[in-house]
C-alpha cells in the first residue's frame, strides 16, 4: 500500500507556446492542492495566477515579465513552495506532462527518457503548434527535478485503437507512411475520461458501453467508442479537421486549398492562418463564443444565426455517422465548454433525431450543474448526458497508475 513518504502528489503540467497551465494533485482522493496558470510568456506583460486550494488561500497573482518556460515553471515552483507544496517535496511522486501529438508509436502513458524525448520530437513536423511547447516544458520540469519521474500523456493516444479502415486517408499509401500521414485523433486524454465516466453515470462498465463523445470547446472533435475503445474521431492528422470549431473551418474540401493558391493568390501559410485561426465561427459571424452568438441570434441577427446553423448541421452529420459506425448506441456525451454550458447546442443538436431514439428534457437540460447529469427523458432509447471533463485528473491518474508500481516495489 502507498503511504505518504512514497509520495501521492502529481504535479500536472500543460504547457503551450507561450502559456503553462498546471495542477497539483493527490492521488489518495484526487483532490487538488494547487491550481494555476502562467501566461503571454516571453512578453512584458506576463501573468501568473495561482490559487492555493489545499490552505483555502486567495488567490495570488504576479504580474511582469517572465522570459521563458524555465522562469515560468520557477516561478511556479516558487509559488507551491509557499504553501508547503514545493517540487523538493517527497511527496511528489511523478510530473505529468500533456503532450499533444504522440504518433503511433505512443499508445499509452510513457516515462520520459532521452529516447522518447527524440521521438516527440520527431514528430514535430505533424504537431508544429504544439510538440515544441510540450517538449519545452518537459526539460525545464527535468532541469528542475532530474531525480523525479517525467511521463508524457498522449493527446492522441485514445485514438490509436482506430481500426486501418478510419484511420487511413485513401491517398497514395506510400507516400501516406513515408510522410506519417494518417488520422490520429486529438483531445483523447477528454474521450477517454468523459466515455468512462458516462458509462459509470449509466451503473455499467466501460467495455459494456457504446458512447460518442462530443467535446465541444474553442475546439471541438467527436468520436465514436465502442466498449471503453476508440473506433473512430473527428480530428484527423491535425487538429483541423472534423466539427467546426471557434476559429478552425473543420471539414473542407481539399481542392480549396488549391484554389485559393490559384485565384487569390495565397501561401500556404495564408491558407493555413486562415483555416485554424480566421475560420470556424469567427469566419462566420465574427464571433467565437458561443454565448455571444446565442445572443446574437436572440436578437435576430442574421449571421449569428447562419453560423449556429452551420455549426449544428456539422455536428448532426457526426452524430449521424458515428450513430452507424456504431451500429447500437447507449448514450450521447456533451462535454468541454460549449458542450457543458450550451444547453440552446446541445436540444439543437438533438432535435429531429427522435427516430434514433434521442430526446432531450427541456427542464434538465435547462439545470446548470458541475455534475454528471442525464438530461433525456427516460423513455428515450439513447441517455442522453452532460459530463464535465477533466483532462488533468485524468493525466494524473495516468501517470500515477504507471509510477506507484514503482514507488510500491
Amino acid at each position: 500500500m502507498t503511504t505518504a513518504n512514497q509520495g501521492t502528489r502529481v504535479l500536472v503540467l500543460n504547457s503551450g507556446s507561450s502559456s503553462v497551465k498546471y495542477q497539483l494533485l493527490d492521488m489518495r482522493d484526487a483532490s487538488r492542492l494547487a491550481v494555476g496558470l502562467v501566461e503571454r510568456i516571453g512578453e512584458e506583460t506576463s501573468r501568473l495566477k495561482h490559487s492555493p486550494l489545499a490552505t483555502g488561500g486567495a488567490t495570488r497573482e504576479q504580474n511582469g515579465p517572465i522570459a521563458d518556460h524555465e522562469a515560468a515553471l520557477k516561478a511556479v515552483a516558487a509559488e507551491l513552495a509557499v504553501d508547503g507544496l514545493g517540487l523538493d517535496s517527497p511527496e511528489l511522486a511523478a510530473i505529468g506532462h500533456r503532450v499533444v501529438h504522440g504518433g503511433l508509436k505512443f499508445s499509452a502513458p510513457t516515462v520520459i527518457t532521452d529516447e522518447v524525448l527524440a521521438e516527440i520530437e520527431r514528430l514535430v513536423p505533424v504537431a508544429p503548434l504544439h510538440n515544441p511547447a510540450n517538449i519545452t516544458g518537459i526539460r525545464t520540469a527535468q532541469a528542475l527535478r532530474p531525480d523525479l519521474p517525467q511521463v508524457a500523456v498522449f493527446d492522441t493516444a485514445f485514438h490509436t485503437t482506430m481500426p486501418e479502415s478510419a484511420a487511413r486517408y485513401a491517398i497514395d499509401i506510400e507516400t501516406a507512411d513515408a510522410h506519417r500521414i494518417r488520422r490520429y485523433g486529438f483531445h483523447g486524454t477528454s474521450h477517454a475520461y468523459v466515455s468512462r465516466e458516462t458509462a459509470r453515470l449509466l451503473g455499467k462498465a466501460p467495455e459494456d458501453v457504446n458512447v460518442i463523445v462530443l467535446h465541444l470547446g474553442n475546439g471541438a472533435s467527436a468520436s465514436a467508442v465502442r466498449g471503453g475503445r476508440c473506433v473512430d474521431t473527428s480530428m484527423g492528422l491535425t487538429p483541423l479537421e472534423g466539427l467546426v470549431m471557434g476559429t478552425r473551418s473543420g471539414d473542407i474540401d481539399p481542392a480549396v486549398t488549391f484554389h485559393l493558391m490559384r485565384v487569390a493568390g495565397m501561401s500556404a501559410d495564408d491558407i493555413d492562418v486562415l483555416l485554424n485561426k480566421k475560420s470556424g465561427l469567427v469566419g462566420l459571424c465574427g464571433d467565437n463564443d458561443m454565448r455571444e452568438i446565442r445572443r446574437r441570434c436572440d436578437e435576430g441577427d442574421e449571421k449569428a444565426q447562419l453560423a449556429f446553423d452551420i455549426y449544428i448541421h456539422r455536428l448532426k452529420k457526426y452524430i449521424g455517422a458515428y450513430y452507424a459506425v456504431l451500429g447500437k448506441v447507449d448514450a450521447i456525451a456533451f462535454t468541454a465548454g460549449v458542450g457543458e454550458n450550451a444547453a440552446p447546442v446541445r436540444e439543437a443538436a438533438v432535435a429531429g433525431l427522435e427516430e434514433l431514439g434521442l430526446a432531450v428534457d427541456g427542464d434538465l437540460n435547462a439545470v446548470r450543474s458541475d455534475r454528471p447529469r442525464l438530461i433525456s427523458p427516460e423513455y428515450a432509447r439513447v441517455a442522453v448526458a452532460v459530463v464535465p471533463t477533466d483532462e488533468e485528473l485524468e493525466i494524473a491518474q495516468q501517470t500515477y497508475a504507471l509510477v506507484s508500481p514503482a514507488l510500491n516495489s
